[in-house]
């Protein structure tokens, strides 16, 4: 006869064996899952343009975004981080990312949104580089499933000249 200890040991690595099992299953049915979300993103205005004491370039734009990240969720998904992010080129640095806005999707409802916002982090870049610059705005999320690896990936929504001149 087994003792309690020996049976209830048999009983643990049984269910961790289990468990280890489905969440390995959930973690590899996201691979199947072929997500299309779509992006719109529309610089309405640039509310302040011009150069700091220091030398530096700050922008503030009011932004409409709408986006459609449904088709992101599964069953596995725990939440999305979404940001969008201004990228452009200068001539020191060959690619320069600036986070405008940030927001954190917990349920596929909210996945689906159309916002107008003021961007929410500061657009300073070091130097008088921005005059008539060319940005592109990518939107960017990262997929935060209950069990398995991480996912990211983006959508360059749209492209935007700077003006020449500041305000």
């Amino acid at each position: 006869m087994h003792s309690f200890g020996y049976r209830a040991n048999a009983l643990l690595t049984f269910s961790l064996t289990i468990l280890a099992l489905m969440a390995a299953m959930a973690s590899f049915s996201d691979n199947f899952n072929s997500p299309s979300p779509t992006a719109h993103v529309q610089v309405l205005n640039v509310n302040r343009f011009q150069n700091r004491p220091n030398g530096d370039d700050e922008i503030g734009m009011t932004l409409s975004i709408s986006a459609d990240l449904q088709s992101l969720f599964t069953w596995n998904t725990k939440q999305v981080f979404v940001f969008l992010a201004a990228e452009y080129g200068t001539p020191k640095n060959a690619m320069n990312q600036v986070s405008l806005w940030d927001g954190i999707i917990q349920l596929k409802e909210d996945a689906k949104f159309s916002t107008k916002v003021k961007n929410k982090y500061r657009f300073i870049d070091q130097g008088s580089n921005l005059r008539g610059r060319d940005i592109n705005l990518t939107l960017h999320w990262h997929i935060m499933p209950k069990t398995g690896k991480m996912f990211a990936d983006k959508l360059v929504v749209t492209g935007f000249q700077l003006p020449h001149s500041y305000r």
